[in-house]
């Protein structure tokens, strides 16, 4: 594929999980040339410079300016709240978001893909998989058969989502957690590190532990305020 046929694309987000991003679009072009990276947009720019240019990836602006570009993006930001404002105001302005997976990754069967999912490197989606707009699936985690994960969602490095499990829109669930099948993990809920959900959790609680039980609950299920 020659460079004119190269696809533009802004990464939203220069933290540690942009620059990531940035390690899985040029493993995908190793494999297949497919984008050209027009550089990153971050609103700290102080934090973002040093690292982008020992990456020699250009620092493009605050996030507002995406309506400058005329490309696909990617949001190569942690938080799901943030994602979601982010995704509202490229939606607004007819933008395409970019679905991205490392070629180490598996996908299996039968899967629907919302735009915009991150899929790291050695993670594995097996089958009959539903997968939300923006979500971040980390390095060497599983999601298994019959599963219907939200929008917005992140699973960090190493967690096991096992079949017929439902997450909610703006989860988080922490590196290491465990989920036994056929459980429902509510919207915007915050699972910690090493936890291991063997029942439901309801929407907007934190929970930690083995097994999980939550720790606390806001009023409202979504972080920006009002039930979403």
């Amino acid at each position: 594929m020659g460079s004119s046929a190269l696809r533009s694309l802004v990464i939203v987000g220069a933290g540690g999980f942009g620059r990531e991003v940035l390690d899985i679009v040029e493993a995908i072009n190793r494999v297949e040339p497919t984008w050209r990276v027009l550089g990153f947009l971050d609103d700290d720019i102080a934090s973002a410079k040093g690292p982008l240019e020992r990456r020699g990836a250009p620092l493009l602006g605050p996030v507002e300016a995406l309506s400058d570009f005329d490309a696909c993006y990617v949001i190569g930001i942690g938080d799901g709240a943030a994602r979601r404002r982010v995704d509202l105001v490229a939606r607004e302005l007819g933008l395409e978001a970019a679905t991205l997976v490392h070629p180490s990754a598996t996908l299996g069967s039968d899967l629907r893909i919302a735009p915009g999912a991150v899929i790291a490197a050695g993670a594995r989606v097996t089958t009959n998989v539903t997968i939300g707009r923006h979500f971040h699936l980390n390095l060497n985690a599983t999601v298994g058969h019959d599963c219907v994960i939200g929008d917005y969602v992140t699973v960090n490095p190493s967690v096991n989502i096992s079949g017929n499990v439902r997450i909610g829109t703006g989860s988080v669930l922490g590196s290491h957690v465990a989920v036994i099948p056929g459980v429902t993990v509510g919207e915007w809920v915050v699972v910690g590190a090493g936890a291991v959900v063997i029942r439901d959790l309801p929407p907007g609680s934190t929970a930690v532990g083995v097994p999980a039980r939550p720790i606390s609950e806001r009023r409202s299920t979504s972080p920006e305020g009002g039930d979403r």
